[in-house]
């Protein structure tokens, strides 16, 4: 009944915010920030551990790791033990650009969600959270 109406809404706000978390996140890519908080609080993860989590290809997890290797927000380190295993850890460089990015998201859903009551706020939340756990 409502699809349409929601569909509209939900990309509209989608489409928002990709536009505005590209202009602010510069150099960083939003792949890149999720990478980021992927790591956040692992010492280090396998390329592959990404996959489930970012729902791409492991040619495309590559690319992304890539360039953030090139500029400096994580590095690959081989396996002591095992040579073939390859672990990506997070630079003091990458851990600082994950909290401004963090913080860039968080400004952007501040000022579509303090349009409406705190209480509208977790109603909001709540509904969200049915329709994608049902």
């Amino acid at each position: 009944m409502y699809t349409n109406d929601f569909i509209k809404l939900w990309q509209k706000l989608s489409k928002d915010m990709k536009a505005s978390m590209e202009d602010q996140l510069s150099p960083l890519t939003e792949s890149q920030l999720n990478v980021l908080e992927l790591l956040a609080g692992q010492d280090k993860m396998k390329p592959s551990d990404f996959i489930e989590h970012l729902e791409t290809t492991p040619a495309a997890i590559t690319t992304i790791l890539d360039r953030m290797e090139k500029n400096g927000l994580i590095v690959r380190e081989r396996d002591e033990k095992d040579r073939r295993i390859v672990w990506i850890c997070v630079t003091e460089k990458g851990e600082a650009e994950r909290v401004r990015g963090l913080e860039v998201r968080r400004k952007f859903m501040d000022t579509y969600l303090n349009r409406i009551s705190s209480h509208n706020q977790q109603l909001l939340l709540y509904l969200l959270g049915k329709v994608v756990n049902s």
